[in-house]
């Protein structure tokens, strides 16, 4: 005997397909769809059709926009000389919290991953390849994440970019401000150790 209705168990199914959405989850917000009113219900499902429609990438930078170029590389206060790589679009606003960095970006939608069958090719590579052939970019900051297919990424990138007479840095992983030493692995201590600055 089936649990569900068709519809809702498709329902479920879709919403299961979501990062970090579990099947209890996923039965929670169908069920919560459901009840919700027919003009609310039908403004989500537009919303996702519409984000789906309207979102391409940047001609430029490969971030998610819905206008070529995208807002930031049309912003003419922000410094073309430095890029700063990152795995996803949403690494981006990550950054830009920080209200420290004022260059442009460059998005990889992915990191190099063997185990995936992810090469150079399937990411966004050439695309930035190519934002260096003028002579503007004059420093690359590779802010990948501190996995082993991020730092796979890295390197493969520092070995393509130096030869172009461009600075490659990596942004400095290790303790976070307010953390215990007792805490940590002995992975994040050997980063802090090998990013210590003088002081």
């Amino acid at each position: 005997m089936q649990q569900y209705a068709i519809p809702i168990a498709n329902l479920i199914e879709q919403l299961s397909k979501l990062p970090g959405i579990g099947r209890k989850t996923a039965q929670r917000l169908a069920f919560f769809i459901l009840e919700m009113d027919d003009l609310d219900a039908e403004k989500l499902s537009k919303s996702i059709t519409n984000a789906k429609e309207k979102i391409k990438l940047c001609s430029i930078c490969c971030n998610l926009t819905d206008v070529d170029p995208c807002q930031m590389c049309q912003n003419t206060q922000r410094d073309k000389s430095i890029i700063c790589v990152v795995e996803g679009a949403k690494d981006i606003i990550a950054m830009e919290r920080s209200r420290e960095y004022k260059g442009e970006y460059h998005v990889l939608h992915g990191v190099i991953s063997p185990m995936e069958n992810v090469g150079p090719n399937d990411i966004k590579v050439k695309e930035l390849l190519s934002r260096l052939s003028d002579g503007t970019v004059k420093e690359i900051i590779i802010a990948t994440n501190p996995t082993v297919e991020g730092e796979a990424t890295a390197l493969y990138l520092s070995k393509l970019i130096k030869p172009l007479d461009v600075k490659v840095t990596r942004i400095a992983h290790g303790i976070p401000v307010g953390g215990d030493l007792e805490y940590f692995d002995e992975v994040t201590l050997s980063k802090a150790m090998e990013n210590r600055r003088e002081l």
